[in-house]
């Protein structure tokens, strides 16, 4: 069920399902839709409360002039959990960029989170990634290059937008039920959707700094989550890259998820096989079977 809550004066579009279990609150990457996890929350809604917003600019969800960073999602999450009743402690997904938002979450709020997934999450040291020598993925890649980008679109009408982007879907994505393809065509081209990317992009390097310096982690179960290297470095050849400049990012990256698992002493590592970044799309079924893992050890903390 979509619906609207009032935050900070804003109308915030939630999408509910399921209506027991422990709560299970998950947060999109960056510029993504809560519709791109269908199946995910399709699956865990039979035993579970699942809960997904999009956040200021995304879907339907107003944007005004404030800051977008963690800590505004942080804020949200937080107003959120109060105005649906939320009393036990909650099961967090973040995939990317809002894996970053559930770590600072956790730092902030960690009598209220009783156990996290990250999906390929984005790493508070994620600034090492531009010390990296990659002449080719750097080409039209850089922070600066999408703050650009995402400024041009923000100023657009959507007819405008359309002609620009040639919204199109996914193969995976053309699977997914009609009238959910249409509001994924629909969401790309939002301007406000660049407006809150260019926001997101502007502060996620300060952001990542500041959830470094905030208070050790909660000692909580956490399930960490990473695509798969080959699989991405094959992706990368197909579109011509340079084989060692995609192994070098790709074990960067490999590199910083893994080092998230030891942000508690109950932290597991998980490769999603045959998975790129997307993993929400390419295996649903190793998402959702992580999540009734957490659940599954939630609820047996509970009962001890």
């Amino acid at each position: 069920m979509r619906h609207f809550l009032m935050i900070n004066q804003k109308k915030i579009e939630v999408l509910q399902k399921g209506g027991s279990g422990i709560p299970i609150i998950i947060l999109t990457g960056m510029g993504c839709s809560f519709d791109e996890w269908y199946e995910v929350t399709e699956t865990l809604s039979k035993s579970n409360r699942v809960i997904m917003f999009h956040r200021p600019g995304l879907g339907d969800s107003e944007i005004h002039n404030e800051a977008r960073n963690t800590q505004a999602v942080v804020n949200e999450i937080n107003e959120i959990i109060h105005l649906l009743k939320l009393c036990e402690p909650i099961l967090l997904v973040g995939h990317s960029y809002g894996g970053l938002c559930v770590q600072h979450f956790v730092k902030a709020h960690p009598k209220k989170v009783a156990g996290i997934v990250l999906v390929d999450s984005t790493s508070v040291d994620l600034k090492v990634l531009d010390d990296l020598d990659l002449p080719a993925l750097n080409d039209g890649a850089t922070d600066e290059f999408w703050m650009k980008k995402c400024h041009a679109y923000s100023r657009m009408e959507k007819e405008e937008l359309k002609e620009v982007i040639t919204p199109a879907l996914s193969e995976k994505q053309k699977r997914l039920p009609y009238d959910i393809q249409q509001r994924l065509l629909d969401f790309q081209i939002n301007p406000s959707l660049y407006k809150a990317m260019y926001k997101e992009i502007s502060n996620w390097k300060r952001d990542g700094e500041i959830i470094k310096n905030l208070v050790e982690y909660p000692d909580i179960p956490l399930i960490v989550l990473s695509r798969d290297l080959e699989h991405c470095i094959r992706l990368g050849l197909m579109e011509g890259l340079p084989e060692w400049e995609l192994r070098l990012f790709e074990e960067k990256w490999q590199e910083l998820v893994r080092n998230q698992v030891n942000l508690t002493s109950k932290g597991k590592l998980i490769i999603a096989q045959g998975s790129s970044h997307s993993i929400h799309m390419d295996r649903p079924d190793i998402i959702v079977h992580s999540i009734r893992e957490m659940t599954s050890i939630l609820n047996l903390h509970e009962k001890a």
